[in-house]
């Protein structure tokens, strides 16, 4: 179970719609989503919490690139909302690379479906046979000049998106949409 909400700023304060990201694929479909939830350039806030597992936001800020902030990228990884903000970039890999080279790895039998080693990590970590960290990856000051700091992200767990809405003054504004 997933929760999604866009908050855009206004000069009236906060306001809040709930999304769908079922039709949303990559990152950019999720910006150009964001940015129509805003009638100007103003900053615009995805928060996604899924089963208390993780919780992402992203902002949006006009054209600017998308800054994200995922608490716990190896729970992310299994969830194909996370898979969305989880980008190379983010990861601190580079574009494209997929994992190890065909001619490189070891084909010793297994290939056909036996489990060599039920301990491995890399089928844990969901994204392409790629080992992605536990616990927060991203700009976690990305809502330090909305109120939020670095340290009150980073602490967040259970209920989040309710938290940072509180923190930024859009908890009832997020509520109409829950």
């Amino acid at each position: 179970m997933y929760f999604a909400a866009l908050l855009a700023r206004t000069e009236d304060g906060w306001e809040a719609s709930d999304t769908e990201l079922d039709d949303v694929e990559t990152l950019s479909d999720l910006a150009d989503l964001a940015r129509e939830a805003s009638a100007e350039d103003d900053t615009v806030l995805v928060l996604i919490e899924q089963e208390d597992a993780w919780f992402g936001v992203v902002r949006i800020d006009g054209e600017e690139d998308p800054r994200i902030y995922v608490s716990d990228a190896a729970a992310a990884a299994r969830s194909s909302y996370g898979e969305i903000l989880l980008t190379d970039e983010l990861l601190g890999r580079e574009p494209g690379d997929d994992g190890p080279d065909l001619d490189a790895l070891d084909l010793d039998g297994t290939e056909d479906g036996e489990d060599e080693d039920d301990d491995d990590p890399a089928a844990e970590a969901g994204v392409s046979g790629e080992i992605v960290p536990h616990g927060p990856v991203g700009d976690a000051q990305v809502l330090d000049d909305l109120g939020v700091s670095e340290k009150q992200l980073k602490s967040l767990s259970e209920d989040a998106v309710n938290e940072i809405a509180e923190s930024l003054g859009a908890s009832e504004v997020l509520e109409t949409v829950r």
